[in-house]
């Protein structure tokens, strides 16, 4: 079995002594969705939850933690955040905003604090997995630790995938 790196993410969770595990995952480039990352982990896609970056007209950028299969509501993502209208930034923006690439963006350890949702689901569950900062790469990890390390704010910041 192969050591597994220990990412950023790791290191800072480490540091604040909150408790997590590391869950590999076969990465498939052409298919970054969230369902084949709860495919590949043999998990429930409710618990599989994806981090995503918006700017909102008012508040400048956020992040906004869903479940896999849900959609941001771009309505409800505003108004938690205090905008009138938020949309997702463009991916080339995603790297230098935040340091991460696409399919391996975790709420944690971006290069700048930014205000952070988390779907209210999140805390249905004992853990939920988000991305450990690299593509290949799960976080296991309580909700309420994770949502506490990030100052995030619960709220209903989704709707069902179309």
């Amino acid at each position: 079995m192969e050591k597994i790196q220990k990412t950023n993410v790791a290191r800072l969770l480490d540091k604040a002594k909150i408790p997590y595990g590391l869950i590999p995952y076969e990465v498939d480039p052409d298919n970054l969705a969230a369902d084949h990352v709860a495919e590949s982990l043999g998990e429930d896609i409710n618990r599989v939850f994806k981090t995503l970056v918006l700017h909102g007209d008012r508040c400048g950028y956020f992040v906004c933690v869903i479940p896999g299969n849900m959609e941001v509501d771009l309505k409800k993502a505003a108004k938690a955040a205090g905008a009138k209208k938020a949309e997702m930034i463009p991916m080339k923006e995603l790297l230098p905003l935040t340091g991460y690439i696409r399919g391996g963006c975790s709420p944690i350890g971006m290069k700048k604090a930014f205000p952070t949702f988390f779907h209210s689901t999140a805390i249905d569950f004992d853990t939920i997995f988000v991305s450990a900062g690299v593509r290949g790469l799960q976080l296991k990890i309580n909700p309420n630790d994770l949502i506490g390390y990030t100052r995030a704010t619960v709220a209903d910041v989704a709707a069902a995938d179309k």
